[in-house]
């Protein structure tokens, strides 16, 4: 079972996505469209975030994806295919030490929106991000054991977040 580790914001989070940037890159070559870090690792006025660099991928063909399967394997990542999400290709790299979580998404997926909205409106944001950050390091502290748990307990404040960030977006005040 996986640990729930929480950690203050650090720099060498992104030091690591442009790493892995570079790398990812050269894996889908010409189905990739777009590449961006994600998630609490890419957002600095959180403050705390569990180790985990996400990266969000925008490829042509969706479907191509599963044709890199062994070439994301040989650099580390695990296949899962959708992995509960329609439409999406995952890829954690790290076994129970987690270190990236890969998301590929066709362009055009509602989901490529959402999690670019959630980090522009986060950083522009830094109050709601910090709660965020403080949110994490409750839930670590009272489910140390059990990610599951840790995970449950901050979907409604995500959720909550997710309609902040959408409707930011809609007025015109995002990327």
């Amino acid at each position: 079972m996986r640990k729930t580790e929480i950690l203050p914001w650090t720099e060498d989070w992104v030091k690591q996505f442009y790493k892995e940037e570079i790398i990812l890159k050269d894996t889908f070559k010409d189905e990739l469209l777009g590449i961006h870090h994600i998630g609490s690792t890419s957002i600095p006025t959180i403050g705390f975030a569990k180790p985990i660099v996400d990266i969000l991928v925008i490829v042509n063909d969706i479907e191509k994806v599963d044709l890199y399967n062994e070439k994301m394997a040989s650099i580390g990542y695990d296949p899962r295919g959708e992995n509960g999400i329609s439409g999406r290709r995952y890829f954690p790299k790290g076994k129970e030490r987690r270190t990236h979580h890969v998301h590929v998404y066709q362009e055009g997926n509602e989901n490529i929106r959402i999690h670019l909205y959630f980090k522009e409106y986060l950083i522009n944001n830094p109050e709601d991000a910090r709660s965020y950050g403080n949110l994490k390091i409750k839930l670590a502290k009272q489910f140390p054991n059990d990610i599951h748990k840790y995970q449950e307990g901050k979907e409604f404040f995500v959720n909550e977040l997710v309609k902040k960030a959408i409707n930011w977006s809609l007025k015109g005040t995002s990327c």
